[in-house]
């Protein structure tokens, strides 16, 4: 598939398997990537350094992107979605955030501190809600379909598995900074703090692009 007037393919930096077949979220907490699988019904810990298998926890109601808050991961997960705390450790379920209005709009999230980024399709929008209330706070209408999400700084990058693209916009005002294709079909996004990960559902891999190259696509660029 091809999206007019994008022809810039993102070069893959690093690649490292991926355990299950229905790839879904992706998330690292600075010492695993955290990777979710709806088919398998389980959260893997992966090793940074060779994608290994380090834990194994039972989530059978697993639907789309992870990330890490509070101590737990936290899962989309269930119909509709909501937000899945997950005890990192047991697997537990420790608690649920319902997300309004209930849908199965909920693909991508990432969070850091008291705020969660979220990626909604049906219409497309990024959205930040306050963690406690899930209250939305800004919202932006994108292009294209988000799956996966995850934030570097101010920029917040989306995957479009439907386009097989990656997307950023700026997190104050939602302008978009650079948009281009990538090699496979992204679904979990996450930032390990050099690159941006995503989780190829075709390849059955986690593959890492530089910031850098996609920022590099907007026309802000060659100013």
């Amino acid at each position: 598939m091809t999206i007019p007037g994008v022809d810039t393919t993102l070069p893959i930096v690093r690649e490292l398997p991926a355990p299950g077949s229905y790839l879904c979220g992706l998330t690292y907490d600075g010492e695993f990537f955290w990777h979710s699988d709806q088919e398998a019904g389980e959260i893997y810990a992966l090793a940074p350094d060779t994608g290994a298998v380090v834990r194994t926890l039972s989530c059978p109601r697993v639907r789309a992107d992870l990330t890490v808050g509070g101590g737990a991961l936290c899962q989309v997960g269930g119909r509709p979605k909501r937000i899945l705390l997950v005890d990192p450790l047991s697997g537990a379920v420790l608690g649920e955030r319902e997300v309004a209005p209930s849908s199965g709009r909920l693909c991508g999230v990432e969070t850091s501190g008291v705020m969660m980024w979220m990626g909604l399709r049906g219409p497309s929008v990024v959205q930040l809600r306050d963690v406690e209330t899930m209250t939305v706070r800004r919202e932006f209408a994108v292009p294209g379909t988000p799956s996966g999400l995850t934030v570097a700084g101010d920029v917040v990058v989306y995957a479009d598995f439907e386009g097989a693209m990656l997307r950023a916009v700026d997190g104050r005002d939602g302008t978009l900074l650079g948009e281009a294709l990538v090699d496979g079909r992204p679904v979990g996004l996450t930032w390990d703090g050099a690159l941006v990960w995503y989780a190829d559902f075709a390849g059955r891999r986690l593959a890492a692009v530089r910031l850098r190259d996609l920022l590099a696509t907007g026309t802000f660029a060659a100013s």
